[in-house]
């Protein structure tokens, strides 16, 4: 289902010379911000050097070429040869980027993919969405545009990738996903402490409670404690299925190689124990003996996301109800500031905003100076370490104050220092939206966004354009028919949009559900 008209679209094709056009094609060329479209990154400028890793690009070929292998949509590359410079032509390619760099089931119903109308205008589009789509997604992408896609710049292709891959792998190692991730639980540790572990965190203890159970010594890292393989061959003799289970296959782990004294031949009899499972990705004998960080946090990530092998714990102390799992509007947040480069990663949305280093970060993304002087950094002192935190917590409320201006009626330092939900999402709020009118601003060169310009423009645009549809604020809950988002489009750029795929008149919930999409 495709509602854009594919074959509207040309090599030279022009948008109206107006205002509106001017506006879209200033906002389609854009380096940096929510849409992060357009151009190439001046970081990857011609004459620079840039070196990539050989390892990561034959992993995740390799990776790509399971994960696609029965696609219809990739025939044309897939496979790919993991020895060549297959990979980055084949991201230049606009449909295999839309694969690679976005959660195809998002996207899938608006791509343009027909041989006889794919032309360098419709490669340009499949690049934008691919690259807004792994924004969506929490990818970093500013400073990365469609022509270094296009061009197949391998440091570039390579660094998006492994964010996608990342994002993908560790999507369920969290509490909220796996509730039999409580089973890592320590002695006298609660539930919403663990919650606040990273996936990486929480990927390393699940490997410990298992080297633990085997009697093996535990691990403090995927790269230098894994470098023979003994490890590994624990692990995979205690995830394996045992066949105790109705249906379950047994799959018994050979440990012969375990003695091996080449290290070189033992990883490589690990690897093929692991291919038992299914699990033979990411790394070859050679990343595991040299301990590429990266990519063996892959292979035990995929290890886990297969054979976890945890039972939920049946005690009735834990507090349950504290897993509620994310809201899309908590997921909406976090990914905006993971696509903006925040660090640390925001992988729990209160827990990590806790010593206010995120919010700090943001506000000098609207534009709001921060005295980094007055902020107290990681890592903190044993003693006093969440009063350094809330000292940030409160120069992060007054900044909100003052210069921002925010609506901060009611809310404190100490609301951010406890993660209060209702209070740090009222902050979040209203940098994301100030962000959001920043862009708008810089669109508009200059002119100050609000929300009545906003939908006045819209209105304007419509009625310009002969359209029947209109909005009465971003609350109408007219908008939720998308009817007057796809009349915008098609009013920003005529006969782009397919209107005998659009739904009217008295509709479902499925109905405005393939609107949206």
């Amino acid at each position: 289902m495709h509602i854009v008209n594919r074959k509207t679209f040309g090599i030279f094709q022009e948008v109206k010379s107006s205002d509106i056009a001017k506006t879209f094609r200033k906002a389609i060329n854009r380096k940096e911000g929510i849409c992060a479209l357009g151009g190439t990154s001046e970081l990857s400028s011609e004459g620079t050097q840039h070196s990539y890793s050989e390892e990561e690009k034959y992993a995740f070929v390799n990776w790509i070429n399971k994960a696609l292998e029965n696609d219809p949509d990739c025939r044309h590359v897939i496979p790919m040869n993991p020895n060549t410079d297959d990979l980055f032509k084949a991201v230049g390619d606009g449909i295999v980027a839309l694969l690679l760099f976005s959660v195809k089931a998002e996207v899938n119903w608006v791509w343009k993919k027909d041989p006889e109308v794919y032309n360098l205008a419709v490669l340009q589009e499949n690049l934008n969405l691919a690259l807004n789509s792994a924004s969506a997604i929490g990818c970093h992408v500013v400073n990365i545009g469609a022509e270094d896609l296009r061009a197949g710049k391998p440091h570039l292709v390579l660094g998006l990738l492994w964010q996608i891959i990342k994002i993908g792998l560790f999507a369920d190692i969290e509490l909220s996903r796996n509730e039999a991730l409580a089973a890592l639980l320590r002695d006298g540790e609660t539930l919403e402490e663990l919650m606040k572990l990273s996936p990486e965190e929480l990927l390393l203890r699940w490997a410990n409670f298992h080297l633990e159970n085997s009697g093996w010594q535990k691990i403090n890292n995927f790269s230098a404690d894994i470098k023979d393989s003994k490890a590994y061959f624990h692990l995979l003799n205690q995830i394996a299925p045992k066949g105790q289970k109705e249906g379950e296959a047994r799959i018994d782990i050979n440990m012969s190689g375990f003695n091996e004294t080449d290290d070189l031949k033992r990883a490589e009899s690990m690897l093929q124990q692991a291919d038992k499972l299914g699990c033979r990705q990411f790394v070859t004998p050679a990343d595991v003996v040299s301990g590429n960080p990266k990519l063996n946090l892959a292979f035990v990530a995929n290890l886990f996301n297969k054979y976890p092998a945890l039972t939920k714990p049946e005690n009735q102390d834990i507090d349950w109800t504290l897993l509620e799992g994310e809201t899309r509007e908590e997921r909406t947040f976090r990914n905006w500031m993971n696509s903006l480069g925040v660090n640390p990663h925001v992988n729990h949305l209160y827990a990590d905003l806790q010593d206010a280093l995120v919010i700090l970060q943001l506000y000098e993304r609207i534009k709001v100076p921060v005295d980094w002087s007055k902020v107290n950094k990681p890592p903190y002192p044993k003693l006093g370490a969440n009063m350094k935190k809330l000292e940030n917590c409160n120069y992060a409320v007054e900044l909100g104050k003052h210069p921002a201006k925010f609506s901060l009626v009611g809310i404190g330092g100490q609301d951010l220092n406890d993660g209060n939900p209702t209070l740090t999402l009222a902050v979040v709020w209203q940098l994301m939206r100030r962000y959001t009118l920043n862009v708008l601003e810089d669109l508009g060169e200059g002119q100050k966004a609000n929300d009545d310009i906003i939908v006045n423009w819209v209105n304007q645009t419509l009625s310009g354009a002969g359209k029947s549809t209109s909005i009465q604020s971003f609350k109408d809950k007219t908008i939720s028919s998308s009817l007057a988002v796809v009349d915008l489009i098609d009013a920003i750029q005529p006969g782009c949009i397919n209107y005998d795929l659009v739904k009217s008149g008295n509709l479902t919930e499925d109905d405005k559900h393939n609107n949206a999409k």
